[in-house]
């Protein structure tokens, strides 16, 4: 089981904001001028980015009435996607203190902060009352989330009535070891990834119906391979892109992620369920 200090020391350089801020700039942009746009290739930490993210979210049916739960929301690069794209009001929670406070500048950079609001907690124990939030969603999340039964409670409670929980993850999907590292961990004791039916038993346990599954294995290939031509032709990543946010051994993390999908053992996963 992954322990949370070890999740959260995974994910923190201490120098973040700095390296973004001088990304925006080589960018030829300024803090008043970058845009939420400017900033997806950098704070979607997931396998697609933005394009991942609108096909994702599309399938919740989000109205700017709503009120938007975001569990694991990283640099809260989703929210702000969210937040500008469907015009609704999202929360944010992650277990990374450092991820948070970044985050939250990048709301007020691009002035979405009135409508986001990004705090630090854990998924499995959310601070918030019972039916607060309309939708709810994690886009991936789980992999560093052991207890996944008790996440899938504290959704379902905080969820209003027939509230959706759209879930993206990286699950397990055939057997072999895995290669690490992975974006989502140094090591195996870091990692936390489990089946889609082991997802789909915890969610209806809560009491959720599952509503759509898709595997979006082939998409994901097609995604690292798109990448990998654009970055040779440039001769490497955009100043704003994941490795500001990935490190150093970011080639390695992403081979080893490619080499686990291609091979069967691992696939991104979305699961769409409902609260009865």
């Amino acid at each position: 089981m992954p322990d949370p200090s070890l999740v959260a020391g995974h994910y923190t350089s201490g120098n973040l904001l700095a390296a973004i801020e001088a990304a925006v700039i080589a960018e030829g942009k300024t803090i008043s001028s970058v845009t939420v746009d400017d900033l997806g290739p950098a704070d979607e930490f997931h396998v697609g980015g933005r394009s991942a993210s609108e096909s994702f979210l599309d399938q919740l049916a989000i109205s700017k009435s709503d009120h938007l739960l975001d569990v694991g929301c990283g640099l809260g690069g989703a929210s702000r996607f969210v937040a500008s794209h469907y015009g609704c009001r999202v929360t944010g929670i992650d277990l990374t203190e450092e991820f948070v406070e970044v985050g939250k500048t990048l709301c007020r950079w691009v002035a979405l902060d009135d409508r986001i609001d990004l705090q630090q907690g854990s998924a499995t124990d959310l601070p918030y009352a019972d039916a607060q939030f309309d939708k709810a969603y994690m886009m991936h999340v789980g992999m560093n989330i052991a207890d996944k039964a008790a996440l899938a409670r504290n959704v379902y409670r905080v969820l209003k009535p027939a509230g959706t929980f759209g879930i993206y993850d990286v699950m397990r999907t055939g057997d072999g070891e895995l290669n690490f590292p992975v974006p989502w961990a140094s090591t195996a004791h870091g990692s936390a990834v489990d089946s889609p039916a082991r997802y789909r038993e915890v969610l209806e346990e809560a009491g959720f119906k599952i509503v759509a599954e898709n595997n979006r294995a082939e998409f994901a290939l097609r995604y690292f391979a798109k990448m990998a031509k654009q970055n040779t032709v440039a001769g490497g990543p955009p100043p704003l892109g994941l490795h500001l946010v990935m490190g150093d051994d970011r080639p390695l993390k992403m081979k080893n992620m490619v080499e686990n999908i291609a091979s069967g053992r691992l696939a991104p996963i979305e699961i769409i369920a409902r609260k009865s």
